[in-house]
């Protein structure tokens, strides 16, 4: 039974453990920002689409 329980926990415990290094292993400062270029060209679509 002990090890039964041993067993689930280690599992739980990789668990979140894959959880959590999935979630804040991205990078220091969030996701990059588009450069300038495509920043206009998306404004420029967005006003045609009015």
């Amino acid at each position: 039974m002990a090890l039964i329980l041993l067993e689930a926990f280690i599992a739980l415990a990789l668990l979140v453990f894959i959880v959590w290094w999935t979630m804040f292993s991205g990078r220091k400062h969030g996701e990059l920002k588009p450069p300038a270029a495509d920043a206009e060209e998306e404004k420029n679509t967005t006003d045609e689409k009015r």
